[in-house]
Protein backbone atom coordinates (compact mmCIF):
# COMPACT_ATOMS: atom_id res chain seq x y z
CA UNK A 1 0.00 0.00 0.00
CA UNK A 2 2.77 2.25 1.03
CA UNK A 3 4.58 1.92 -2.23
CA UNK A 4 1.23 2.69 -4.08
CA UNK A 5 0.92 5.50 -2.32
CA UNK A 6 4.42 6.84 -3.05
CA UNK A 7 4.14 5.93 -6.65
CA UNK A 8 0.67 8.18 -6.84
CA UNK A 9 2.83 10.99 -4.89
CA UNK A 10 5.89 10.63 -7.52
CA UNK A 11 3.62 10.63 -10.80
CA UNK A 12 2.01 13.91 -9.03
CA UNK A 13 5.29 15.39 -8.88
CA UNK A 14 6.48 14.37 -12.28
CA UNK A 15 3.42 16.13 -13.44
CA UNK A 16 3.78 19.37 -11.33
CA UNK A 17 7.24 20.07 -12.12
CA UNK A 18 6.43 20.64 -15.61
CA UNK A 19 3.71 22.65 -15.32
CA UNK A 20 5.53 24.96 -13.39
CA UNK A 21 8.24 24.76 -16.01
CA UNK A 22 5.79 26.39 -18.30
CA UNK A 23 4.50 28.68 -15.90
CA UNK A 24 8.33 30.07 -15.88
CA UNK A 25 8.84 30.30 -18.89
CA UNK A 26 5.49 31.51 -20.22
CA UNK A 27 6.38 34.87 -17.49
CA UNK A 28 10.31 35.33 -18.50
CA UNK A 29 9.05 35.76 -22.24
CA UNK A 30 6.12 37.98 -20.86
CA UNK A 31 9.00 39.62 -19.12
CA UNK A 32 11.09 39.63 -22.06
CA UNK A 33 8.70 41.32 -24.15
CA UNK A 34 8.02 43.91 -21.62
CA UNK A 35 11.64 44.77 -21.75
CA UNK A 36 11.97 45.00 -24.99
CA UNK A 37 8.63 47.44 -25.04
CA UNK A 38 9.98 49.86 -22.46
CA UNK A 39 13.42 50.01 -24.74
CA UNK A 40 15.79 49.11 -21.70
CA UNK A 41 19.55 50.12 -22.57
CA UNK A 42 21.05 48.41 -20.12
CA UNK A 43 23.28 51.33 -19.50
CA UNK A 44 25.23 49.80 -16.28
CA UNK A 45 25.98 46.58 -18.70
CA UNK A 46 27.30 49.04 -21.55
CA UNK A 47 29.59 50.54 -18.42
CA UNK A 48 30.80 46.80 -17.60
CA UNK A 49 31.23 46.61 -20.98
CA UNK A 50 33.53 49.99 -21.38
CA UNK A 51 35.60 49.21 -18.43
CA UNK A 52 36.51 46.14 -19.84
CA UNK A 53 37.46 47.80 -23.41
CA UNK A 54 39.37 49.86 -20.83
CA UNK A 55 41.60 46.78 -19.69
CA UNK A 56 42.48 45.46 -22.79
CA UNK A 57 43.61 48.89 -24.16
CA UNK A 58 45.07 49.99 -21.22
CA UNK A 59 43.61 53.16 -20.84
CA UNK A 60 42.83 54.96 -16.89
CA UNK A 61 39.86 52.90 -15.83
CA UNK A 62 38.56 55.64 -13.13
CA UNK A 63 39.06 58.11 -15.70
CA UNK A 64 36.76 56.56 -17.75
CA UNK A 65 33.19 58.00 -18.37
CA UNK A 66 31.16 55.94 -20.26
CA UNK A 67 27.78 55.97 -22.35
CA UNK A 68 25.82 59.13 -23.32
CA UNK A 69 25.31 60.19 -19.53
CA UNK A 70 28.64 59.48 -19.04
CA UNK A 71 28.47 56.79 -15.87
CA UNK A 72 32.28 56.72 -14.32
CA UNK A 73 33.63 53.04 -13.24
CA UNK A 74 33.32 52.33 -9.77
CA UNK A 75 34.04 48.77 -8.79
CA UNK A 76 37.42 47.18 -7.86
CA UNK A 77 39.57 46.83 -10.48
CA UNK A 78 39.28 42.77 -10.41
CA UNK A 79 36.07 42.97 -11.27
CA UNK A 80 36.92 44.68 -14.63
CA UNK A 81 39.80 42.08 -15.18
CA UNK A 82 36.07 40.04 -15.37
CA UNK A 83 34.66 42.59 -17.88
CA UNK A 84 36.91 41.74 -20.57
CA UNK A 85 34.77 39.34 -21.63
CA UNK A 86 32.02 41.20 -22.05
CA UNK A 87 34.22 43.32 -24.75
CA UNK A 88 33.93 40.02 -27.12
CA UNK A 89 30.43 40.00 -28.57
CA UNK A 90 28.92 42.90 -30.02
CA UNK A 91 26.61 45.44 -28.03
CA UNK A 92 23.32 43.62 -29.06
CA UNK A 93 24.07 40.68 -28.87
CA UNK A 94 25.71 41.26 -25.35
CA UNK A 95 22.31 42.34 -24.16
CA UNK A 96 20.43 39.38 -25.52
CA UNK A 97 23.34 36.97 -23.68
CA UNK A 98 22.94 39.45 -20.15
CA UNK A 99 19.09 38.96 -20.29
CA UNK A 100 19.18 35.36 -20.63
CA UNK A 101 22.19 34.81 -18.39
CA UNK A 102 20.14 37.23 -15.19
CA UNK A 103 17.09 34.92 -16.17
CA UNK A 104 19.15 31.36 -15.62
CA UNK A 105 20.45 33.36 -12.75
CA UNK A 106 17.07 34.09 -10.92
CA UNK A 107 16.29 30.65 -11.26
CA UNK A 108 19.77 29.47 -9.72
CA UNK A 109 19.01 32.23 -6.86
CA UNK A 110 15.87 31.10 -6.05
CA UNK A 111 16.79 27.57 -5.80
CA UNK A 112 19.38 28.63 -3.21
CA UNK A 113 16.78 30.83 -1.16
CA UNK A 114 14.11 27.78 -1.31
CA UNK A 115 17.73 25.60 0.02
CA UNK A 116 18.15 28.14 2.53
CA UNK A 117 15.23 28.13 4.35
CA UNK A 118 14.93 24.68 4.04
CA UNK A 119 12.04 24.09 0.82
CA UNK A 120 13.57 21.79 -1.48
CA UNK A 121 10.53 20.80 -4.15
CA UNK A 122 11.68 20.92 -7.57
CA UNK A 123 8.31 23.16 -9.20
CA UNK A 124 8.38 25.45 -6.04
CA UNK A 125 12.03 27.01 -7.62
CA UNK A 126 10.09 27.65 -10.96
CA UNK A 127 7.09 29.01 -9.51
CA UNK A 128 8.90 31.59 -7.35
CA UNK A 129 11.09 32.14 -10.50
CA UNK A 130 8.18 33.06 -12.44
CA UNK A 131 6.71 35.84 -9.63
CA UNK A 132 10.45 36.99 -8.70
CA UNK A 133 10.97 38.19 -12.14
CA UNK A 134 8.59 40.94 -11.49
CA UNK A 135 9.76 42.73 -8.29
CA UNK A 136 11.23 45.69 -8.40
CA UNK A 137 14.73 44.76 -7.59
CA UNK A 138 15.09 42.36 -10.10
CA UNK A 139 12.95 43.82 -13.08
CA UNK A 140 15.46 46.77 -12.37
CA UNK A 141 18.39 44.15 -11.99
CA UNK A 142 17.80 43.02 -15.75
CA UNK A 143 16.78 46.58 -17.00
CA UNK A 144 20.22 47.94 -16.41
CA UNK A 145 22.24 44.46 -16.75
CA UNK A 146 23.55 44.66 -13.39
CA UNK A 147 25.65 41.61 -11.58
CA UNK A 148 23.96 41.46 -8.44
CA UNK A 149 21.78 38.01 -8.95
CA UNK A 150 25.52 36.81 -10.00
CA UNK A 151 27.03 38.44 -6.33
CA UNK A 152 23.52 37.43 -4.49
CA UNK A 153 23.72 33.51 -5.70
CA UNK A 154 27.79 33.28 -5.11
CA UNK A 155 27.11 34.32 -1.78
CA UNK A 156 23.88 31.81 -1.36
CA UNK A 157 26.04 29.41 -2.99
CA UNK A 158 28.67 29.65 0.09
CA UNK A 159 26.42 30.00 3.01
CA UNK A 160 24.46 26.94 2.02
CA UNK A 161 26.95 24.50 0.89
CA UNK A 162 27.46 22.42 3.98
CA UNK A 163 29.75 18.97 2.88
CA UNK A 164 30.18 16.14 5.53
CA UNK A 165 32.43 16.87 8.36
CA UNK A 166 32.51 20.44 7.65
CA UNK A 167 32.48 23.14 4.36
CA UNK A 168 34.91 21.66 2.33
CA UNK A 169 38.15 23.25 0.49
CA UNK A 170 36.09 25.55 -1.33
CA UNK A 171 34.30 27.52 2.36
CA UNK A 172 34.69 31.04 1.72
CA UNK A 173 35.56 31.29 -2.04
CA UNK A 174 31.93 32.51 -2.96
CA UNK A 175 31.85 35.31 -0.27
CA UNK A 176 35.43 36.43 -1.29
CA UNK A 177 35.06 36.31 -5.04
CA UNK A 178 32.11 38.17 -4.34
CA UNK A 179 33.09 41.46 -2.20
CA UNK A 180 36.46 41.54 -4.99
CA UNK A 181 33.86 42.23 -7.44
CA UNK A 182 31.39 44.48 -4.99
CA UNK A 183 32.24 45.63 -1.62
CA UNK A 184 28.94 45.38 -0.40
CA UNK A 185 29.44 41.09 0.44
CA UNK A 186 31.78 41.82 2.47
CA UNK A 187 29.95 42.15 5.35
CA UNK A 188 29.36 38.64 5.10
CA UNK A 189 32.70 37.09 6.01
CA UNK A 190 33.03 39.67 8.79
CA UNK A 191 29.87 37.80 10.46
CA UNK A 192 31.35 34.62 9.90
CA UNK A 193 34.43 36.10 11.78
CA UNK A 194 32.01 37.76 14.19
CA UNK A 195 30.58 34.37 15.19
CA UNK A 196 33.21 32.67 15.39
CA UNK A 197 34.82 34.81 18.06
CA UNK A 198 31.38 35.20 20.11
CA UNK A 199 31.44 31.02 20.00
CA UNK A 200 35.10 31.02 21.26
CA UNK A 201 34.50 33.85 23.91
CA UNK A 202 31.47 32.03 25.07
CA UNK A 203 33.67 29.00 25.66
CA UNK A 204 32.41 26.85 22.16
CA UNK A 205 33.84 25.86 19.36
CA UNK A 206 34.10 28.60 17.09
CA UNK A 207 36.81 26.74 14.53
CA UNK A 208 34.08 26.59 11.85
CA UNK A 209 33.17 30.00 11.09
CA UNK A 210 36.77 31.50 11.82
CA UNK A 211 38.26 28.56 8.89
CA UNK A 212 35.00 29.90 6.64
CA UNK A 213 35.84 33.82 7.15
CA UNK A 214 39.58 33.01 6.19
CA UNK A 215 38.65 31.13 3.61
CA UNK A 216 36.76 34.35 2.33
CA UNK A 217 39.38 36.29 3.16
CA UNK A 218 42.07 34.46 1.42
CA UNK A 219 39.67 34.39 -1.82
CA UNK A 220 39.12 38.20 -1.45
CA UNK A 221 42.89 38.61 -1.46
CA UNK A 222 43.79 35.94 -4.15
CA UNK A 223 41.67 37.99 -6.41
CA UNK A 224 42.41 41.57 -5.05
CA UNK A 225 45.85 40.55 -6.17
CA UNK A 226 45.34 39.45 -9.30
CA UNK A 227 44.03 42.33 -10.10
CA UNK A 228 46.71 44.64 -8.44
CA UNK A 229 49.25 42.54 -10.58
CA UNK A 230 47.43 43.18 -13.81
CA UNK A 231 46.66 46.84 -13.01
CA UNK A 232 48.66 48.00 -10.65
CA UNK A 233 47.69 51.76 -11.36
CA UNK A 234 44.55 51.63 -11.05
CA UNK A 235 44.56 49.74 -8.38
CA UNK A 236 46.43 51.80 -6.34
CA UNK A 237 44.11 54.54 -7.85
CA UNK A 238 41.01 52.38 -6.13
CA UNK A 239 41.96 51.35 -2.81
CA UNK A 240 44.02 55.02 -1.89
CA UNK A 241 41.30 57.40 -3.02
CA UNK A 242 38.17 56.03 -5.65
CA UNK A 243 36.70 53.82 -2.67
CA UNK A 244 36.55 56.58 -0.32
CA UNK A 245 34.56 58.56 -2.95
CA UNK A 246 31.17 57.51 -2.46
CA UNK A 247 29.91 60.08 -4.32
CA UNK A 248 31.05 58.84 -7.32
CA UNK A 249 28.06 56.09 -7.73
CA UNK A 250 25.92 59.27 -8.16
CA UNK A 251 23.68 61.32 -5.78
CA UNK A 252 23.03 60.22 -2.55
CA UNK A 253 19.86 61.49 -2.32
CA UNK A 254 18.65 59.78 -5.03
CA UNK A 255 14.81 57.66 -4.19
CA UNK A 256 16.63 54.90 -5.93
CA UNK A 257 19.55 54.94 -2.94
CA UNK A 258 17.47 52.72 -0.28
CA UNK A 259 20.48 53.02 1.91
CA UNK A 260 20.28 54.67 5.39
CA UNK A 261 22.67 57.37 4.03
CA UNK A 262 20.13 57.98 1.32
CA UNK A 263 16.99 58.03 3.58
CA UNK A 264 18.66 60.74 6.18
CA UNK A 265 19.63 62.71 2.91
CA UNK A 266 15.61 62.96 1.65
CA UNK A 267 14.53 63.44 5.64
CA UNK A 268 17.34 66.34 6.09
CA UNK A 269 16.97 67.94 2.58
CA UNK A 270 20.39 67.83 2.28
CA UNK A 271 23.00 66.02 -0.10
CA UNK A 272 25.55 65.19 2.25
CA UNK A 273 23.95 63.81 5.81
CA UNK A 274 27.75 63.56 7.23
CA UNK A 275 28.48 62.42 10.58
CA UNK A 276 25.01 61.65 11.44
CA UNK A 277 24.40 58.82 8.51
CA UNK A 278 28.04 57.96 10.36
CA UNK A 279 26.61 57.43 13.79
CA UNK A 280 23.17 55.29 12.70
CA UNK A 281 25.43 53.54 10.35
CA UNK A 282 27.55 52.79 12.86
CA UNK A 283 24.49 51.61 15.61
CA UNK A 284 22.88 49.50 12.42
CA UNK A 285 25.25 47.67 11.50
CA UNK A 286 25.93 46.85 15.19
CA UNK A 287 22.12 45.88 16.22
CA UNK A 288 21.87 44.19 12.35
CA UNK A 289 25.33 41.89 13.53
CA UNK A 290 24.39 41.61 16.67
CA UNK A 291 20.77 39.43 15.30
CA UNK A 292 22.57 37.29 12.84
CA UNK A 293 25.21 36.42 14.64
CA UNK A 294 23.08 35.46 17.66
CA UNK A 295 20.75 33.85 15.31
CA UNK A 296 23.70 31.91 13.75
CA UNK A 297 24.69 30.45 17.06
CA UNK A 298 21.36 29.29 17.84
CA UNK A 299 21.34 27.50 14.74
CA UNK A 300 18.82 29.74 12.50
CA UNK A 301 21.24 30.34 9.23
CA UNK A 302 18.54 31.60 7.10
CA UNK A 303 17.69 34.42 9.83
CA UNK A 304 21.06 34.87 10.34
CA UNK A 305 22.19 35.50 6.49
CA UNK A 306 18.75 37.49 5.95
CA UNK A 307 19.54 39.78 8.84
CA UNK A 308 23.58 40.63 7.39
CA UNK A 309 22.01 40.84 4.42
CA UNK A 310 19.97 43.63 5.10
CA UNK A 311 22.41 44.97 7.50
CA UNK A 312 24.69 45.29 4.82
CA UNK A 313 22.50 47.03 2.30
CA UNK A 314 21.53 49.71 5.33
CA UNK A 315 24.75 50.39 6.15
CA UNK A 316 26.00 50.59 3.15
CA UNK A 317 26.65 54.42 1.44
CA UNK A 318 24.66 53.40 -1.65
CA UNK A 319 22.07 50.63 -2.23
CA UNK A 320 20.23 51.33 -5.45
CA UNK A 321 16.90 49.28 -5.28
CA UNK A 322 18.54 46.42 -7.84
CA UNK A 323 20.66 45.78 -5.04
CA UNK A 324 17.55 44.82 -3.14
CA UNK A 325 17.22 41.14 -5.05
CA UNK A 326 17.64 40.05 -1.39
CA UNK A 327 14.11 40.28 -0.95
CA UNK A 328 13.58 36.79 -2.50
CA UNK A 329 14.57 34.76 0.40
CA UNK A 330 13.47 37.49 2.94
CA UNK A 331 10.06 37.04 1.81
CA UNK A 332 10.30 33.20 1.32
CA UNK A 333 11.75 32.82 4.91
CA UNK A 334 9.02 34.98 6.52
CA UNK A 335 6.36 32.71 4.60
CA UNK A 336 7.94 29.74 5.50
CA UNK A 337 8.34 30.62 9.24
CA UNK A 338 4.32 31.30 9.42
CA UNK A 339 4.88 35.14 9.17
CA UNK A 340 2.64 34.91 6.69
CA UNK A 341 1.23 38.56 6.44
CA UNK A 342 4.91 39.64 7.02
CA UNK A 343 6.11 37.85 4.22
CA UNK A 344 2.46 39.54 2.18
CA UNK A 345 3.67 42.81 3.19
CA UNK A 346 7.46 42.28 2.34
CA UNK A 347 6.57 41.10 -1.20
CA UNK A 348 3.47 43.99 -1.77
CA UNK A 349 6.59 46.66 -1.03
CA UNK A 350 8.92 45.32 -3.71
CA UNK A 351 6.36 44.62 -6.28
CA UNK A 352 4.75 48.30 -5.47
CA UNK A 353 7.91 49.94 -7.03
CA UNK A 354 6.69 52.48 -4.69
CA UNK A 355 10.14 54.47 -4.65
CA UNK A 356 9.51 55.17 -8.59
CA UNK A 357 6.32 57.12 -7.36
CA UNK A 358 8.05 59.83 -6.09
CA UNK A 359 9.19 63.05 -7.81
CA UNK A 360 13.12 62.11 -9.21
CA UNK A 361 15.12 62.88 -12.23
CA UNK A 362 16.68 66.39 -13.46
CA UNK A 363 16.17 69.06 -11.03
CA UNK A 364 17.19 67.10 -7.67
CA UNK A 365 13.52 66.88 -6.58
CA UNK A 366 14.17 64.33 -3.65
CA UNK A 367 15.47 67.36 -2.07
CA UNK A 368 12.02 68.73 -0.68
CA UNK A 369 10.16 65.71 -0.42
CA UNK A 370 6.75 65.75 1.11
CA UNK A 371 5.77 63.34 4.05
CA UNK A 372 4.25 60.91 2.20
CA UNK A 373 6.78 61.46 -0.82
CA UNK A 374 9.38 60.57 2.48
CA UNK A 375 7.52 57.60 3.55
CA UNK A 376 7.38 56.33 -0.17
CA UNK A 377 10.92 56.76 -0.83
CA UNK A 378 11.87 54.94 1.96
CA UNK A 379 10.01 51.58 2.02
CA UNK A 380 13.11 49.42 1.26
CA UNK A 381 14.98 50.66 4.16
CA UNK A 382 11.99 50.57 6.40
CA UNK A 383 10.71 46.95 5.38
CA UNK A 384 14.44 45.75 6.45
CA UNK A 385 14.54 47.77 9.76
CA UNK A 386 11.27 45.60 10.31
CA UNK A 387 12.73 42.30 9.36
CA UNK A 388 15.27 42.73 11.83
CA UNK A 389 13.08 43.78 14.70
CA UNK A 390 10.77 40.79 13.45
CA UNK A 391 14.32 38.47 13.50
CA UNK A 392 15.33 39.57 16.59
CA UNK A 393 11.65 38.43 18.45
CA UNK A 394 11.85 34.91 16.48
CA UNK A 395 15.33 34.36 18.33
CA UNK A 396 14.59 31.02 20.39
CA UNK A 397 15.34 31.13 24.06
CA UNK A 398 19.32 30.27 24.26
CA UNK A 399 20.29 26.98 24.77
CA UNK A 400 22.78 25.58 27.53
CA UNK A 401 26.44 26.06 27.11
CA UNK A 402 26.84 22.36 26.45
CA UNK A 403 24.52 22.28 23.98
CA UNK A 404 25.63 25.94 22.34
CA UNK A 405 29.10 24.22 21.30
CA UNK A 406 27.84 22.06 18.91
CA UNK A 407 25.91 25.17 17.67
CA UNK A 408 25.33 23.96 13.83
CA UNK A 409 22.97 25.52 11.81
CA UNK A 410 20.31 23.05 10.99
CA UNK A 411 17.46 25.00 9.55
Amino acid sequence: MSAFVTLIAFSGARRRVPLAVGACLVSFTAFWLAQRAAHVTMIDLMVYRAEGAAVRSGGDLYALRATATHLPSTYPPFAALLFTALTLPDPLTLRVLATAGNLALLVVFVRLSLKLVGHARAESVWWVAAVAVWCEPVWTTLRYGQVNLLLAALVLWDLTRRPAGGYGRLAGAGLGLAAAVKLTPALFPLFLLATGVVARLGGGEGGSWLRHARGAAAAFAGATLLAAAALPYDSWRFWTDMVFRTDRAGYVEATANQALRGVLARLLHTPDPGALWVAVAAVAAVLGLTVAVTAELRGMRPWAVCACAVTALLISPVSWTHHWVWCVPLVLLLWTRGHRAAALGTALVFCSYAPWWVPHGPGRPELHQTGVQLTLSALYGGSAALFLALARTSLPIPRPRSAARQAVTKE
